[in-house]
């Protein structure tokens, strides 16, 4: 069993990772924290909640966390996840969540969930701006972080800019100050990137399974696939961020390569960047005036998008363990 906290901007594909990483037999959803990125904060924690109890989680904590990033104002992706960040579901009848939030702030209730141990796979799926006030405020929370998974970055292309993905672009000073304090705790750290995180796709037949199920978690799924499906029009949707869940369930599905990686914060078409150095040749390195990155990666390069996409969606059609 792994002990798991997702941190999370809920968002439809938030929203498949909770729902997987619920019910996920081998992982134990022990909280889940919140933040502004997809939609504003306390979007977030009711969506979060409402898809937790969909989940039959309803007895995992729930904390609402940095409102806005560390520097900039707060640029929801509406356009991408629906007015409500869900696809909209609350137009749908579907019902909200009559649970409340823990009253801890979100950087306490990972600091004091990691620093009772044990130590636990942290997972964000978002704006890093929680992670790195926690990180900022409690260093020695770090003890507590057997890994850090984060959807974020890529090597070779962006999506909120031709550049930056959208998390780390949403708060890059945030994602530069959780690399260089998880790299001077010898953290080991996964990026799964835009470079993979388009790989497990799902089609109308998926979400018709889905949505046809009895359970409500598998059938918001669906629900959730099909919104992405009419947005993009392709034929396909990603399950984007729950593939970063997989990885940890399946790690096997996953090609890393562990490779220096820096946030670009000044550049003018590059803020949000993620510099990975994928240089051959420790002759550049060496001569190179900035030197090599402290923060060594664990950088996804490839998918098996089929195999995560069915350990996906048998994880939540089977239901939660125990329930």
């Amino acid at each position: 069993m792994i002990p798991l906290i997702l941190d999370v901007d809920t968002g439809v594909d938030d929203a498949l990772a909770l729902l997987f990483a619920a019910r996920h037999p081998e992982l134990q959803l022990r909280a889940v924290t919140c933040v502004a990125g997809n939609a504003d904060v306390d979007q977030v924690v009711r969506n979060t909640l409402t898809v937790l109890d969909a989940a039959g989680a309803g007895d995992v904590p729930v904390a609402r966390g940095a409102a806005r990033p560390l520097v900039e104002a707060p640029q929801p992706a509406r356009h991408v996840h629906g007015v409500d960040g869900l696809g909209d579901v609350s137009h749908q009848g579907w019902p909200p969540s009559a649970r409340v939030a823990d009253p801890r702030h979100a950087v306490e209730l990972l600091r004091d969930s990691l620093l009772a141990g044990p130590p636990v796979t942290l997972v964000a799926l978002a704006p890093l701006t929680n992670i790195a006030l926690l990180l900022r405020t409690y260093p020695e929370a770090a003890g507590g972080i057997a890994r850090f998974v984060f959807m974020g970055g890529g090597a070779l292309r962006g999506n909120a800019t031709a550049a930056a993905e959208f998390n780390v672009w949403h708060d890059p000073e945030a994602a530069a100050v959780v690399l260089d304090a998880l790299a001077t705790a010898s953290v080991p750290i996964t990026m799964y990137g835009l470079d993979v995180f388009y790989g497990p796709a799902a089609t109308e037949t998926d979400a018709e399974v889905l949505s046809s199920a009895a359970d409500p978690g598998a059938r918001l799924a669906g629900a959730l696939l099909r919104f992405g499906l009419t947005r993009y029009g392709t034929g396909a949707t990603t399950i984007g961020d729950a593939g970063a869940v997989c990885a940890v369930a399946d790690p096997a599905g996953l090609r890393a390569q562990r490779l220096p990686v820096r946030v670009e914060l000044a550049g003018t078409w590059t803020r949000g960047q993620t510099v990975v150095d994928q240089r051959p040749s420790a002759l550049d390195d060496d001569h190179d005036p900035h030197g090599l990155a402290p923060a060594l990666v664990d950088v996804g390069l490839e998918v098996d998008g089929p195999r995560y996409l069915h350990l996906w969606r048998s994880t939540v059609l089977a239901g939660r363990v125990g329930a």
